[in-house]
């Protein structure tokens, strides 16, 4: 089981879930906002570590 696989789903979600998120603690100045940094890395490294836990993320090899 290789559990750096995302869906191809998952992985542009993320990225934008991290900018979106980003961008609104840039312009609210709420420093919680930027914990965007997160599902960005998450997404932009394809690798989650939700995914690790739950191991629902995994492609199953055929």
């Amino acid at each position: 089981m290789d559990v750096n696989k995302i869906r191809k789903v998952c992985r542009p979600i993320r990225i934008v879930l991290g900018l979106a998120l980003i961008a609104a603690g840039f312009f609210t100045c709420i420093k919680w906002f930027y914990l965007g940094v997160i599902p960005l890395i998450a997404g932009l490294s394809n690798f989650c570590p939700l995914c690790l836990i739950t191991k629902k993320c995994d492609i199953s090899e055929k």
